[in-house]
């Protein structure tokens, strides 16, 4: 275990990091000492009122009303933990926590793949986001109502987004390069009544228009309002202009404080089985994790600069924009991150002095791939916290980073989802950080591994689980009136505990716990009825150089399961006998016998949702000739015809 230690903190942390300081305050608060990061998060779910009324005084929260209770259950209620509501006396509003900075300090810096470059001061945003809660008003909107974007990840997202929460609004979101099928089944479902759009964007050096599409979300979704962005090609018929819409606006409303778990953003399950679930979050519990997050496991202080490589499609989105309410600026980025080369972030990072830089675990290893050595080729001096997210992140990529990139660096690899609109697992300033983990628990998330038998296990694989409530826990699907869905997607599988769907493993150091994620439960393997994380499999295949990226997965085959890789090659490789051999020879050593493929082929491409991630239940539906459901929700749907009808796979 020596041997993976890759960071460790100064001596300082303590004094100087926010996580440090908040822990002397928990002390003092609770009467107690806390030897180590384990005992302050058990404190924190033991005792959670305390906690979490600590968080909002220490990061200086806007809240009105009062703390206790800090829980209300419904009575008769058969599911407790999904029935809880946090804080059923306080009312806040969103907007009015993010936007309480007031000053001329540079809240926004926006820029797109073309080199175009925006920026906003705090006090410029405030004053365009209350221009579109006035015009919102005057729409007729009121508490409630939904408004969605289909937009590009710029300022003007950021902008609509506060505006909504400013009056009560519900914000959701797409980026451009969802289809009108993916716009529709996500957006029809929660009939937005003003719509935000743009004409077209840029991607990989080319203007791609949506005028022709924008006109068939319109036809079927039927908005009241559609608000076009300037800046773009061509005027929309039946569009009202961004900024003559902003100009007849008139004084900027009060913010409206409402209760705590009032609707603030709906989002989307990735709908690869079916129709998008519609995931509403609460505006207090949202505000709060990510709060917690930002400024305690994140260390984002006032003055700092936060990117977060992402779309308006995913929810790495809603948690950097939560990152105002440090009062640090975020930089937005629309485009393709390898464009025009794989170093574009970086020199992103470096122009914009980023002291906290967010990416993909693909991503990271792309660059790698590409041979590119950031550290060497760039400035990064200013960056003290790289984080990742989206998949599992390889022992190799850890490597990579602390050689590469930068050796000083707080690698912080992330974990949550969408479903939480936040993270179970995150980086922490004060622990050190161990190849191939994640760094802590979070604070208030009580976090555990369970086997088969629904007992928490640690130092081997099983489901991650939550054991208690938490703030961000949705407060409920849409249209789902008796709960049932959303019970069904999580307490389905454990009796009133929350089942994530990873397949996960704790490892105990000296105080405190690391995890590792193995993959998904959903595309776990069970060959010989022995289960096996995907995560084992990619992280060998992965790191050798004829091979660009893979997905594996499981096929039915003669009464048990065989493991099928499939790989992209790099240009000038072929997967002759010799290359299938290192393959199966690297699984062999560096995971075991059993995750060795039965069989090994080429595509050319693999699928992959939107927001990038690849869709191992897709490809399995596909090679045993089921249907899948929902092709609309992949950014590539015809990769799947790679995979079908495989003369390879067919039983003798």
């Amino acid at each position: 275990m020596a041997d993976d230690l890759l960071w460790q903190p100064p001596s300082s942390a303590r004094e100087t990091t926010r996580l440090g300081q908040f822990w002397h305050q928990a002390e003092a608060h609770s009467g107690t000492r806390f030897a180590d990061y384990n005992a302050l998060h058990q404190w924190s779910l033991t005792a959670p009122a305390e906690f979490w009324a600590l968080v909002m005084q220490f990061c200086d929260l806007t809240v009105q009303g009062d703390l206790k209770p800090h829980l209300s259950l419904p009575q008769g209620n058969a599911t407790p933990m999904a029935a809880q509501r946090w804080y059923p006396q306080l009312a806040l509003n969103y907007a009015e926590n993010l936007l309480r900075r007031n000053d001329d300090t540079v809240a926004i810096t926006a820029i797109s793949e073309d080199d175009q470059r925006t920026t906003l001061t705090f006090a410029q945003l405030r004053q365009r986001a209350g221009q579109v809660a006035a015009r919102l008003l005057a729409a007729g909107i009121r508490p409630g109502d939904r408004v969605a974007g289909w937009l590009p990840n710029r300022a003007e997202a950021v902008i609509a987004a506060l505006g909504c929460a400013w009056v009560g609004a519900v914000w959701s979101s797409c980026s451009p390069d969802f289809g009108v099928s993916g716009v529709t089944d996500r957006f029809g479902q929660i009939a937005p009544r003003v719509l935000f759009v743009v004409d077209g964007y840029f991607y990989n050096g080319k203007w791609q228009d949506l005028s022709d599409k924008v006109a068939q979300v319109r036809a079927q979704l039927s908005p009241e309002q559609i608000i076009q962005l300037s800046g773009g090609r061509r005027r929309l018929p039946d569009t009202l202009d961004w900024d003559d819409w902003l100009a007849e606006s008139g004084e900027a409303p009060d913010f409206l404080r409402l209760p705590f778990d009032h609707p603030l953003y709906i989002l989307y399950s990735s709908g690869t089985t079916g129709k998008p679930k519609c995931i509403v979050h609460g505006a207090g519990g949202t505000l709060l994790q990510h709060t917690k997050e930002h400024v305690l496991h994140g260390d984002l202080q006032q003055g700092d600069t936060l990117f977060y490589f992402t779309t308006c499609g995913w929810m790495m989105w809603n948690w950097l924009v939560g990152g105002l309410q440090t009062g640090a600026g975020i930089v937005l980025y629309d485009g393709n991150p390898a464009w025009p080369d794989t170093g574009r972030l970086f020199a992103l990072c470096q122009q914009e002095r980023i002291t906290h830089f967010g990416t993909s675990a693909k991503f990271i290893q792309a660059v790698e791939k590409a041979g590119i050595k950031p550290g060497a080729q760039y400035d990064l001096s200013a960056l003290r916290v790289l984080m990742s997210t989206g998949s599992p992140l390889l022992h190799e990529s850890f490597d990579f980073i602390y050689r590469d990139i930068k050796a000083d660096v707080l690698l912080s690899s992330i974990s949550g989802g969408t479903d939480i609109i936040s993270c179970f697992a995150l980086g922490n300033p004060l622990l050190p950080v161990y190849r191939g983990e994640l760094q802590c628990l979070g604070l208030g998330m009580d976090v555990a591994v369970f086997n088969d038998q629904g007992q928490p296990v640690e130092g081997e694989k099983g489901e991650l689980v939550c054991r208690r409530p938490f703030p961000s826990m949705p407060v409920g699907f849409w249209q789902d009136d008796d709960g049932s869905r959303y019970h069904k997607a999580y307490f389905a599988r454990f009796d009133n505990i929350w089942a994530h769907g990873d397949y996960a493993e704790i490892r105990r150091h000296r105080g405190h716990c690391g995890l590792v994620i193995h993959g998904r439960s959903d595309a776990v393997l069970n060959p010989g009825g022995v289960r096996i994380g995907t995560a084992e499999i990619y992280r060998q295949v992965e790191t050798l150089p004829a091979i660009r990226e893979s997905i594996v997965v499981g096929q039915d085959w003669q009464g048990d399961v065989r493991v099928v890789l499939f790989v992209v090659l790099q240009s000038g490789h072929a997967l002759d006998d010799a290359l299938r051999a290192e393959i199966r020879a690297a699984i062999r050593s560096g995971a075991s016998p059993r995750h060795v493929p039965a069989v090994i082929l080429e595509v050319p491409e693999i699928p992959r949702t939107v927001s990038g991630k690849i869709v191992e239940l897709a490809v399995r539906e596909v090679i045993h000739g089921r249907p899948v459901s929902n092709e609309s929700a992949l950014a590539n749907p015809q990769a799947l015809a790679h995979f079908r009808h495989r003369p390879e796979l067919a039983s003798a």
